[in-house]
């Protein structure tokens, strides 16, 4: 018998297990089932909440190699990817930097004869903002030249393209850029990019051949060859400056 009634209480337990376990463990369960939405929706979510620059910014006319594209990456991240049949062939990098946190570029615009504080009038000061966007290149180009200088010492050739006036959307800004020609012949890397500023911001677009960037480049240097000339293009009609 009272193996039988032990019988009798295992069965029982057996079959009201799942219901208590429903009871005792909900905030458990509930708390997976909601992580594992959160993980599906996140991306959704940033988006919405921190579009891409791009989608903004980026003109109605995109003239691109035939058979290529360009779009707005998908993400909250300001990119834009250059595409070709499906297949992604590179990046373009926005970086917006406002003014406030580039004492830098506030003291070459000072220099350059630009009243400092924030915003500037960027119509009234023109000719001396573009002085100061060729003097800010002019500085990075003397520290990426050292830099690379440490990195590669005499097997790489820094070379520094000379600095063009170039509009950016209604801005006056500047195209430069430099490559690392290899001693032995070919290129290490290659870098083009745009700097424009609208009185409250720096725009700097930037694209590369270059194995170490993770973002804003191209996989192939025909590829950023064959483009390039075509982003000159893209970055003169971009709905810049912004409106207020």
């Amino acid at each position: 018998m009272l193996r039988l009634y032990h019988l009798l209480l295992f069965v029982i337990l057996l079959a009201v297990a799942p219901v208590a376990a429903k009871y005792v463990f909900p905030q458990q369960s509930s708390n997976r089932n909601s992580q594992t939405q959160t993980v599906k929706t996140e991306p959704k979510t940033s988006t919405s909440t921190h579009e891409n620059i791009w989608k903004s910014i980026l003109g109605k006319s995109k003239t691109v190699p035939t058979g290529w594209s360009v779009a707005p990456c998908e993400g909250n991240i300001p990119l834009l990817c250059v595409e070709s049949s499906g297949q992604r062939l590179g990046t373009v990098e926005l970086g917006i930097y406002s003014i406030e946190k580039q004492p830098n570029f506030q003291k070459i615009l000072k220099k350059a004869g630009v009243p400092s504080g924030s915003p500037v009038d960027y119509e009234k000061y023109q000719p001396q903002v573009s002085k100061a966007l060729n003097e800010w290149v002019t500085d990075n180009y003397a520290t990426l030249s050292k830099e690379r200088q440490n990195s590669y010492g005499k097997q790489v050739t820094f070379s520094a393209y000379p600095i063009q006036k170039i509009p950016v959307g209604k801005l006056q800004g500047v195209r430069y850029g430099f490559a690392g020609v290899k001693q032995q012949g070919g290129v290490q890397e290659q870098h083009f990019s745009y700097a424009a500023f609208d009185g409250k911001a720096l725009y700097v677009i930037s694209t590369a051949f270059d194995g170490a960037s993770t973002t804003g480049k191209f996989e192939k240097l025909e590829n950023l060859t064959t483009f390039e000339p075509y982003l000159s293009a893209i970055v003169a009609q971009l709905n810049l400056p912004r409106s207020k």
